[in-house]
């Protein structure tokens, strides 16, 4: 909004209390030096308008600058909730270390409202007081625009300024947090990374333990089934003996029989590599025991059949002597 232009040529003298009666006739030489002079009044109304006009000029151009601190303050505070938004997801992602980053989340919004509050408001400037203008002296209203501008324009560098070093501090904040995101997100994956290998390893020894269990099982089922297994033999066998008339079986038969029972059932259709590795071992263990104690028979069996031999050449050696000493008392008699 521009004011009218005011014409002192064409103003007429004119006193709001006296009138135009109050005035003669303008002069050659007439000074108008009354306190009520009509010259006066007008550069006095002029002056006003002046001042309104630089006020209304200053103020639309603080209206503006407010306006952009604001936009900017408003831009970066989405910047900093997206920031923070970033910071929940990864909290929310990872439960052991959500009260940590919601404390740091918390420490940097309480530091960004404390410069937001800190941050330099422009000053209020009050109304200036007209300049005292001298009598029978003309003002020179373009000086007085020109150091009003030129203060003006101190004052807005001064803010500008304010506001650029504010910006900076805030730009190398944002830089910091970032740098703080980027290396909690490093950490993060770290972790995640080092939880991964350890669950993987306690599946792996969970599955062992697992399969150790069940071949245990099947190990302890098919001893108890063979030992059911020969129970029943035995029962079968001992009944068949009682029957009267019943034929007797064959060495061959027995032991046939007996290998039957000795026989486990391997139950290898559901193992995998490691579960038959485990079982082929076993076998083997066994197998060498059977061994063993084949071995301690057969020495069993020798000790035997030698202490037979000697036991019978001794029961001859004796009837050969009682034979001798019987008939030689029936010579003597």
């Amino acid at each position: 909004m521009c004011l009218p232009i005011v014409d002192m040529v064409s103003l007429s003298p004119c006193d709001p209390l006296l009138g135009l009666k109050a005035y003669g006739p303008k002069g050659k030489g007439t000074v108008y030096n009354s306190p009520l002079s009509p010259v006066r009044s007008t550069h006095r109304t002029i002056w006003v308008l002046h001042l309104k006009h630089v006020r209304h000029r200053r103020c639309s151009v603080r209206v503006k600058e407010e306006e952009e601190m604001v936009e900017e303050e408003v831009a970066e505070e989405e910047e900093e909730e997206e920031v923070a938004e970033e910071e929940e997801e990864e909290e929310e992602e990872e439960e052991e270390e959500e009260e940590v980053e919601k404390e740091e989340a918390e420490e940097v919004e309480k530091e960004v409202e404390e410069e937001a509050k800190r941050k330099l408001k422009p000053g209020f400037v009050p109304g200036l007081a007209p300049p005292k203008i001298p009598d029978g002296e003309k003002v020179d209203f373009d000086d007085i625009h020109r150091k009003r501008m030129e203060k003006d324009l101190t004052e807005l560098h001064t803010l500008i300024d304010a506001h650029f070093e504010k910006r900076k501090k805030e730009e190398e904040e944002l830089l910091n947090l970032t740098d703080r995101i980027e290396t909690r997100r490093s950490e993060r994956a770290e972790q995640m990374k080092i939880r991964a290998e350890r669950e993987k390893e306690r599946q792996n020894k969970q599955a062992e333990e697992k399969a150790r269990k069940e071949g245990e099982e099947a190990k302890k089922k098919a001893d108890d089934d063979a030992r059911k297994k020969l129970i029943l033999s035995n029962l079968s066998f001992t009944g068949y003996k009682t029957q009267p008339g019943a034929k007797k079986q064959t060495e061959r038969e027995k032991k046939k029989k007996i290998l039957n029972d000795r026989r486990k059932e391997l139950h290898v259709e559901h193992m995998k590599e490691d579960k038959l590795r485990e079982k082929a071992k076993e076998m083997w263990e066994w197998l060498r025991q059977l061994e063993a104690e084949k071995f301690e028979l057969q020495y069993k069996h020798t000790k035997q059949k030698y202490e037979v031999t000697v036991l019978r050449n001794r029961v001859s050696d004796h009837q050969k002597v009682s034979k001798g000493s019987r008939s030689k008392r029936g010579l003597r008699k």
